[in-house]
């Protein structure tokens, strides 16, 4: 094969041989014991020094792409031979959501894979500085692109991800939307499940006259949420209110939607007030909040929650990468009923 390098590009040369190379053997052209240059004469082909193909090459061989054989040379190692793959799971931060997902995913691949884990933080500088340092060193990228979503953060994590092979993303959790390709995806519709499992909730209570949403400003997918509600509210002809906090003003028959993480102050808050206010929560006043995960069974006495499937999410992505086929889903996203509702 002929190689193309760019010398004035940002990736380094050796990045760029060990890259083309890789996409060669997955594309195809070049097939298992075939024998490439040596050191010396790709080198000099290339114009470049003897250490950054020795470099190159050594990457290759520790990745399992390429067999060094003594007094012969290097060849394309057989892709059927047993070779674990390496995956760089790239979350956004390492809440009780993504733990649950992580869990699944590390035992539905047991010793197939090994797997490094990092947590950009919501910074697209640290996801750009991820995959300056990794983009050649695994097989899989499963990255978590929960960003601001502003025009230009969400420029800049497209640009990110289209740096990484799409045979090798799969992005969990969130579709970004200005991102097309044959990349893998698990993923859930914040505006249309919410729609979903409020309307699933019809059925364990249709009567309820008010419908009220605590948001709070860390949800980063609350106005995305909340068109959803709306929608559901316009079909059902339910009133809706949406708030930044708990109320004074609750009176029986109300249900709260809490959009954000179960334990934190906003459900401890509005708890609170529905005790000032002589009323019982699942009797008089309904709560049903976002994201299911095991402690919900205690809280309140058992707390309702409208939820993706998080366990679900993480065994369909390690199944994409067993079966080395990667494919955009949907996850589950249903209603789990508790006292609370």
């Amino acid at each position: 094969m002929r190689f193309h390098l760019k010398t004035n590009g940002k990736s380094s040369i050796y990045k760029q041989l060990v890259a083309q190379v890789e996409t060669a053997v997955h594309d195809g052209n070049l097939k298992a014991n075939e024998q490439l240059p040596s050191m010396n004469d790709l080198a000099a082909e290339l114009g470049i020094s003897r250490e950054t193909v020795k470099k190159a090459y050594g990457i290759l061989t520790e990745k399992g792409f390429i067999i060094p054989r003594q007094g012969r040379g290097f060849y394309i190692a057989d892709p059927s031979a047993n070779k674990r793959p390496q995956v760089l799971v790239i979350f956004d931060k390492l809440s009780v959501y993504k733990q649950l997902i992580f869990n699944t995913f590390t035992e539905r691949l047991g010793d197939s894979s090994e797997i490094t884990i990092v947590n950009h933080n919501q910074s697209a500088d640290l996801l750009e500085y991820y995959l300056d340092e990794n983009l050649d060193n695994f097989d899989y990228y499963v990255v978590a692109p929960h960003f601001p979503l502003d025009e230009a953060t969400q420029e800049r994590v497209v640009k990110q991800l289209k740096r990484i092979p799409f045979r090798k993303l799969i992005m969990l959790d969130r579709l970004q939307p200005d991102l097309k390709g044959g990349f893998g995806a698990v993923y859930q519709d914040f505006e249309n499940d919410i729609r979903a499992g409020l309307t699933e909730g019809l059925a364990y209570r249709s009567k309820s006259n008010k419908l009220r949403v605590i948001i709070l400003p860390n949800s980063l997918y609350g106005k995305e949420i909340c068109k959803g509600v709306k929608r559901f509210s316009a079909d059902f002809n339910i009133s809706v209110e949406f708030l930044d906090s708990a109320p004074d003003d609750i009176r029986p028959g109300e249900t709260f939607l809490v959009l954000n993480s179960q334990l934190d102050a906003g459900l401890v808050d509005l708890a609170q007030h529905i005790q000032r206010a002589g009323l019982q929560v699942g009797k008089d006043v309904f709560i049903i909040s976002y994201n299911e995960f095991d402690m919900n069974e205690l809280v309140l006495g058992g707390l309702t929650t409208v939820s993706t499937d998080f366990r679900q999410m993480g065994q369909i992505a390690a199944e994409m990468i067993l079966n080395k086929n990667l494919q955009k889903v949907h996850c589950q996203f249903k209603m789990y009923k508790r006292n609370t509702f």
